[in-house]
C-alpha cells in the first residue's frame, strides 16, 4: 500500500477529466432560436393549431396527419375552430413556412433533431413547378 497517495492523485485527476464538460460550459447554454416567419404566415395570422400547441407537439401532428393520408385517405383537417386544411406538409405548412433552413432547421439543430420528413417530401414544393 504504499502507492496509496498515487492512487487518490489519479482518482482526483480522473474526477476532474470526466466533470471537466460540465462545469466548464456551466452557464454557457446556447439561447433557443426564433424561427423566422415568412410575410406569408405573418399575412395569415392563423396556423393550423395554436403556436404553443404547434411549437410543441407539431411532430404528433404531421404523425397523425401521415396515418389520416396514408392509411385511411383522408385528406381534410378541421381544427377547433372549424377551418379546414389540407392534410400536407408540402402544401399546407410550407406554403406559410417555405424557408425550411429559416423556420424548420434553426430549431432543429438546436434540439440535435434528424426529422425524416425530408426523405420523402422535397423542402419547397413551389420551387419544382
Amino acid at each position: 500500500m504504499n502507492d496509496k497517495n498515487k492512487i487518490i492523485a489519479g482518482l482526483i485527476i480522473f474526477g476532474v477529466i470526466i466533470t471537466f464538460p460540465l462545469w466548464y460550459n456551466m452557464g454557457k447554454a446556447s439561447p433557443v432560436p426564433e424561427p423566422e416567419l415568412t410575410t406569408t404566415a405573418k399575412a395569415a395570422k392563423q396556423c393550423v393549431r395554436e403556436t404553443e400547441y404547434m411549437t410543441a407537439e407539431h411532430m404528433q401532428l404531421l404523425d397523425v396527419w401521415r396515418d389520416s393520408v396514408v392509411r385511411y385517405g383522408k385528406r381534410i383537417y378541421v381544427n377547433s375552430s372549424g377551418k379546414e386544411f389540407d392534410m400536407s406538409l408540402s402544401n399546407t405548412c410550407l406554403d406559410c413556412h417555405s424557408n425550411k433552413a429559416e423556420f424548420c432547421d434553426r430549431c432543429h439543430t438546436y434540439a440535435s433533431v434528424d426529422p425524416y420528413c425530408w426523405d420523402c417530401h422535397i423542402d419547397n414544393p413551389k420551387e419544382k413547378e
